[in-house]
């Protein structure tokens, strides 16, 4: 999988996911659709991500990393309230960003190689 593919299922997990807890909840909480936002923001990265622009591939991979660790929070939260499908949802976002972290420092350390 490469960096831009990884970066695009993130998005769409986070799009999907966030409004997903906000429609769910008891009372609805704006804060739930953060996610969603750095999904939008990630999404407009795409295109620049897909053609290996640096810059955008840093700006992509520094939103992955702040959404990674705020959802340390909400993973508490779904923790501590034994909610399982708040728990999954927050997983599963957590699991995508770490998988396109994963993918854009592969995609750093290629770029790398291949300058040297």
């Amino acid at each position: 999988m490469k960096a831009h593919t990884a970066s695009l299922l993130n998005a769409a997990v986070l799009i999907v996911f966030s409004a997903w807890a906000f429609f769910a909840a008891d009372k609805l909480s704006p804060t739930a659709l953060i996610p969603g936002a750095f999904g939008l923001g990630l999404l407009a990265c795409h295109p620049g991500v897909k053609a290996e622009n640096k810059m955008v591939d840093h700006i992509a991979v520094l939103l992955t990393l702040v959404v990674f660790l705020a959802l340390i929070t909400p993973l508490r939260g779904a923790l501590a309230r034994d909610d399982g499908a708040a728990l999954f949802r927050v997983v599963s976002m957590m699991a995508t960003s770490a998988l396109a972290i994963v993918f854009f420092v592969k995609s750093f350390i290629d770029a790398r190689r291949q300058r040297a």
